[in-house]
């Protein structure tokens, strides 16, 4: 059996008996695709049963590195590598062809994707406007919030997590302790204008005993994170924002506008909360990015 009718064999049943969506088996039928086309080329005739269960480690290496040169990225193989494995396997369990060659196969790892943040212009905007789409006490909830966010750098489920009893007040202590990920706590600077707003919100707050919810939602329980996502989205649109203002934007920006102020990277790990130095270095090729488009915006000869 020619390679091209065991692939349409194994995407008739990947549709008909795991029931895979239609994008799902198109992409797998071009990643096969793409395969089998390589091994033509690569070994000079069309490739069977036989030919694929005989294939070596170094003809999988060879048809990555081709993608590679064609200027697949890492994420895109990892996928074409997954594809070719589903494949195999089920070829395995049909007809019997084994090929332990693939077992020896490294997925290219993708690189993680660099933080998108925002500019101060766009995040000192939602932090200190945000309100203006809002009436009354929610107004003052949505600025008190997204101040938070930029100004401490929080994640919005720890942001969201905060009772009564935690919020900073004006004239209070700079610092407030927060829990996050794997119940690991710190310390994040708060600065007056955040205190500010938070002192606002609180005048007006429904509930102020001290373990109610800080940011309550229209019902009166603790604020749903897709509610507060919807408010910035609004925001956004209304003033023209990049679709990626987002309230995890504002962490990001809270970082890299650290970072290109000239704090140091130990400093702004243990204010994320980072477990590992290495998700927060992440920043510096933020950092570095934008260096070089200004340099390219602004040199003469850039």
């Amino acid at each position: 059996m020619l390679g091209r009718e065991a692939v349409d064999v194994y995407l008739d049943w990947l549709a008909r008996e795991r029931r895979a969506s239609p994008l799902t088996v198109s992409a797998y039928n071009g990643d096969l695709t793409a395969f089998l086309h390589f091994l033509t080329e690569h070994l000079g005739r069309e490739a069977d049963l036989v030919v694929l269960a005989g294939l070596r480690a170094a003809d999988f290496r060879a048809w990555l590195a081709h993608g590679a040169r064609d200027g697949l990225q890492n994420a895109s193989r990892a996928r074409h590598v997954s594809a070719v494995r589903s494949f195999y396997k089920f070829a395995a369990r049909r007809w019997g062809m084994d090929n332990p060659q693939l077992t020896l196969l490294s997925t290219p790892r993708a690189k993680p994707p660099l933080p998108r943040a925002l500019s101060e212009r766009q995040a000192l905007c939602i932090a200190d406007d945000i309100g203006e789409l809002a009436d009354g006490d929610l107004a003052l909830r949505d600025t008190a919030l997204f101040a938070l966010l930029y100004g401490s750098g929080l994640r919005i489920a720890e942001a969201l997590a905060l009772d009564v009893r935690d919020a900073p007040r004006a004239g209070s202590d700079t610092a407030l302790r927060v829990t996050g990920k794997g119940s690991k706590q710190r310390i994040v600077p708060v600065l007056t204008p955040v205190r500010e707003a938070m002192e606002a919100w609180l005048k007006v707050h429904p509930d102020r005993v001290p373990d109610a919810p800080l940011f309550l939602g229209a019902r009166g329980g603790r604020l749903n994170p897709g509610v507060a996502q919807r408010v910035l989205r609004m925001f956004r649109q209304h003033n023209g924002l990049p679709d990626h203002a987002t309230p995890h934007a504002l962490r990001h920006s809270f970082a890299t506008h650290l970072l290109a102020g000239g704090a140091d990277l130990r400093s702004i790990q243990e204010l994320l909360g980072h477990a590992s130095l290495s998700t927060t270095q992440r920043y510096t090729a933020v950092d570095t990015r934008q260096l070089m488009e200004v340099w390219r915006r602004t040199h003469p000869r850039g």
